[in-house]
């Protein structure tokens, strides 16, 4: 059974950083993509960051570019989210997910702009507020 930990969020200044791990467990971790999710009140989900290890592969929208970093540890089965420069419009609860094995690079893009049409494996959220 595919199971996704996410932690690390909390209540943060503008200017202020957070890490939010997600510990990944119940399939091989090494071959699936790994993707950072979030959604505000009232607004739809946007992928923020995702990272495919077997590509070497990392796609940042550009709302974080610059700002966050999305790493992996594949001893762990953990990715981390490293978010510095919060803003305000960050606040959001984020949430881990995971698809694959893909068959190309491109497909890491497709999960993480919401393009792709195969099955995914959600975690809970973790509320991230981001004070003005």
């Amino acid at each position: 059974e595919v199971q996704l930990q996410a932690s690390g969020g909390g209540l943060v200044q503008a200017g202020g950083s957070l890490r939010l791990s997600c510990a990944a467990s119940g399939f091989t971790f090494d071959d699936y993509a790994i993707g950072w999710f979030r959604q505000a009140p009232g607004k739809e989900r946007e992928g923020v960051a995702c990272i495919d290890t077997h590509y070497n592969m990392t796609y940042y929208s550009d709302s974080v570019k610059g700002r966050f970093t999305i790493s992996s540890d594949n001893a762990k089965n953990t990715v981390y989210l490293q978010m510095n420069n919060l803003k305000p419009e960050d606040t959001a609860v984020y949430y881990c997910a995971t698809a694959g094995p893909f068959p190309r690079p491109a497909y890491l893009t497709y999960y993480c702009t919401g393009h792709y049409s195969g099955l995914h494996s959600w975690g809970q959220g973790t509320l991230v507020t981001v004070s003005s």
